[in-house]
């Protein structure tokens, strides 16, 4: 697909709902598409139709005892975040007791199941490429709740997400439900290739900056290179230099805190929940505003990823160094920039709005 990268510079960016094209926007916690499947409320926050088929992603909210059967993508690299509460999930073959933080990461072709093991259990995922999720608008219901229901309403049978699934390429093999998880397994390390595994909140391949501590959740080497995961934490920093990207799209979600987003001249702020779809073009640049603020950042393809270990250090460390004063990010080095597909465009900007915050 051909992008008109001049004309994303001017758009301003589409609020509190899914647009429909590529073009930036944002979402506040619980806004997006929303549907009942079998007690769970899916809220889809990036459809293929809204990224260019680049990739899709929901957060998943149920009650203790809401279960998704065993099931593998032919064509999607799936991530999962456990956002709020606990889950029990299988994946491949093993199967692990998930907690605020931890993720789970599943090639295409790989089973999942969960079990959700909380009241209010609430989880993100994401995959690439884009419309795995069209299954979950066939088979759910359309609601207007933004919470999932105190019993599920709506229940699909084995045969309708059999038929629905197999048009997008999911099936659900044989298997039990999901087993007992393994006691006292600590998964620290990413894998060098293609396979599933779990990543236990904080751990992760780390790069250090001021004020600032990144985590790799998923690189490219794990997803085919169509997308990688950075987690970030840090405390109240100024914006980053002004820029754009010709080749990739990048995403962010706030987890906690508060991030300001600059976004072709727009200042939004995001609190836990929200999201900011910004496709190639998108003139955007970002700062924190709260101490230990954690954002989730999800680009795709993976071209960017280098960015951090050019600018920052690798390190060991689990929490980021706090600083005396604010320092402003550095810029990856002209020679560098092609490559990691960074076109600058300006200085930080100054902020205008919310001073008082």
């Amino acid at each position: 697909m051909t992008v008109d990268l001049e004309a994303v510079h001017g758009m301003e960016p589409v609020r509190d709902r899914l647009p429909g094209e590529p073009v930036p926007y944002y979402l506040a916690s619980g806004e997006g598409a929303r549907y009942e499947l079998d007690g769970q409320l899916w809220t889809v926050i990036a459809r293929a139709a809204d990224t260019g088929g680049l990739f899709d992603a929901a957060y998943v909210s149920g009650g203790r005892g809401a279960t998704t059967p065993a099931h593998a993508h032919r064509d999607q690299h799936r991530s999962l975040l456990v956002v709020d509460g606990g889950v029990q999930v299988r994946l491949g073959g093993r199967s692990r007791l998930l907690l605020p933080g931890d993720t789970a990461h599943v090639p295409a072709g790989v089973p999942l199941a969960y079990r959700m093991l909380a009241h209010h259990t609430r989880l993100l995922t994401w995959a690439a490429p884009g419309g795995s999720l069209a299954w979950v608008e066939r088979l759910g219901v359309p609601v207007e709740a933004h919470v999932h229901p105190a019993r599920p309403t709506h229940r699909a049978s084995g045969e309708a997400m059999a038929e629905i699934g197999g048009e997008f390429g999911i099936t659900f093999p044989d298997a039990d439900d999901v087993a007992e998880p393994a006691a006292g397994k600590w998964d620290a390390t990413i894998p060098a290739g293609v396979e599933p595994y779990f990543l236990r909140a904080g751990e992760g391949d780390r790069v250090a900056m001021p004020n600032t501590l990144h985590t790799y959740l998923t690189r490219g080497r794990n997803t085919g290179d169509r997308y990688f995961a950075v987690g970030t934490v840090g405390g109240p920093s100024p914006y980053f230099v002004r820029h754009f990207h010709r080749e990739h799209t990048e995403n962010f979600l706030c987890l906690s805190g508060r991030v300001w987003l600059h976004v072709n001249g727009q200042e939004l702020l995001l609190t836990r929940g929200d999201f900011v779809h910004a496709p190639a073009g998108t003139i955007h640049t970002f700062s924190f505003a709260a101490h230990a603020t954690t954002m989730l950042g999800i680009l795709t393809p993976s071209v960017f990823e280098p960015f951090f270990e050019t600018i920052g250090r690798p390190t060991t460390d689990h929490v980021y160094e706090e600083t005396s004063e604010l320092v402003v990010p550095p810029a990856p080095p002209p020679a560098a920039r092609a490559e990691l597909d960074v076109v600058v465009v300006g200085p930080p900007p100054e902020r205008s709005v919310g001073l008082d915050l």
